[in-house]
């Protein structure tokens, strides 16, 4: 069998084909494909190098050959996936997966398009162009020894293949966790409610986000500590200790797997000294041991 193109450059079509067929089933499938990967390492270079040199390597009009132009397309893609991430960062996308795969996708149709039509301004036989000759071995030729070597090279790359496509395609189980934080004020890591007077104010942002593969029932406590500074002679060095404890507040939440949950939380301190606010979280109901907690040290003149 023999493939060749040089009159069209079906080379360009099978690349944007191939950047649309698999931005489909990244984004509306929503699927991980190792297929994909030459989307990312290869086509968006590719279709660049194209569009840079149309021709092909003739003493009329020097071109680079195809080792160079495959490598190139390789180090391009490279260096074109990260700018645009870095644009895609700009914007209010962010970067994220599918907006992502659009951004190549656009980039490679966009490209791609003015490859094929540079290439077709110019004569049919200083096109870029491809012969490659596939026909099947002629077993009589071989040997023995020759092939058995080659039915067990099949035979590996059969099982290799076969191994791979085992790992890629086994779902493999999600590591389960949930995350518990709190947040100043302003919705940052900061300027939480250290230093109050008596009475006043202060506000934190309780957040929860269930990354649990299900849904789960979270109960809130939140917990006034008194505590005193004692030095330990013993040991050389002064101890924190529970004074006093008060229950403030508890709450029900029943959050689904990949939802997120936060309120504000606001509280006032009628004593004087140093207090804990403890914000803990149970997990199904179980509250004879905290699943996660949070504290705040809190100096009220």
């Amino acid at each position: 069998m023999r493939l060749h193109f040089q009159e069209k450059p079906l080379d360009l079509y099978v690349a944007l084909g191939y950047a649309i067929v698999m931005a489909a089933c990244l984004i509306t499938l929503d699927v991980r494909n190792l297929l994909a990967i030459l989307l990312v390492l290869f086509v968006p270079g590719y279709v660049l190098v194209a569009a840079l040199f149309p021709g092909s390597l003739t003493p009329e009009k020097p071109e680079i050959d195809w080792i160079e132009r495959i490598t190139l397309s390789v180090g391009l893609s490279i260096a074109i996936v990260p700018f645009l991430g870095l644009l895609l960062n700009l914007t209010p996308l962010g970067i994220r997966s599918g907006p992502l795969v659009m951004a190549m996708t656009v980039f490679t149709v966009g490209v791609g398009y003015a490859a094929a039509w540079r290439r077709m301004r110019l004569p049919t036989d200083q096109r870029l162009s491809l012969t490659v000759e596939l026909c099947l071995p002629d077993w009589k030729e071989y040997g023995l020894v020759d092939k058995g070597l080659t039915v067990a090279l099949a035979a590996s790359v059969v099982v290799a293949s076969g191994t791979l496509a085992y790992v890629v395609l086994t779902p493999r189980p999600r590591e389960t966790f949930t995350e518990f934080y709190l947040l100043g004020p302003g919705g940052n890591a900061s300027g939480y409610p250290t230093n109050l007077t008596l009475n006043e104010k202060g506000t934190v942002t309780i957040g929860v986000v269930n990354q649990e593969s299900a849904t789960v029932n979270y109960t809130i406590r939140v917990d006034l500590v008194g505590v005193k500074i004692v030095y330990n002679a013993t040991a050389g060095f002064n101890e924190t200790l529970e004074a006093n404890r008060t229950t403030w507040s508890s709450f029900l939440i029943i959050l689904v797997d990949g939802y997120k949950w936060t309120q504000p939380y606001t509280f006032r301190i009628n004593e004087t000294g140093l207090w804990k606010v403890q914000f803990l979280l149970f997990k199904d109901t179980d509250l004879s041991n905290a699943y996660r907690q949070l504290h705040l040290y809190v100096s009220v003149a």
